[in-house]
């Protein structure tokens, strides 16, 4: 079943059902863990989807025999 398709209702079980599980002191935290993880995965996604290397930096497109030969000499 996609998620897109749960509605207010089911949204306002899932919050009763979290609250008896983990107790309202706990939510707040488990709220930011959640967010922080959407957040890294999100920049990691973009980044490999612009090239990016695991530090964020644009990695070097590989080089044909052509463009090295050039370059030397």
């Amino acid at each position: 079943m996609p998620f897109g398709n749960i509605g207010i209702g089911g949204l306002i079980l899932i919050l009763i059902i979290a609250l008896i599980i983990f107790g309202p002191s706990k939510l707040p935290e488990l709220g930011r863990a959640f967010g922080r993880t959407l957040s890294e995965f999100k920049g990691a996604t973009q980044g490999l989807m612009n090239g990016d290397d695991e530090n964020g930096k644009k990695e070097d497109a590989p080089q044909t025999a052509a463009a090295a030969t050039k370059q030397q000499g």
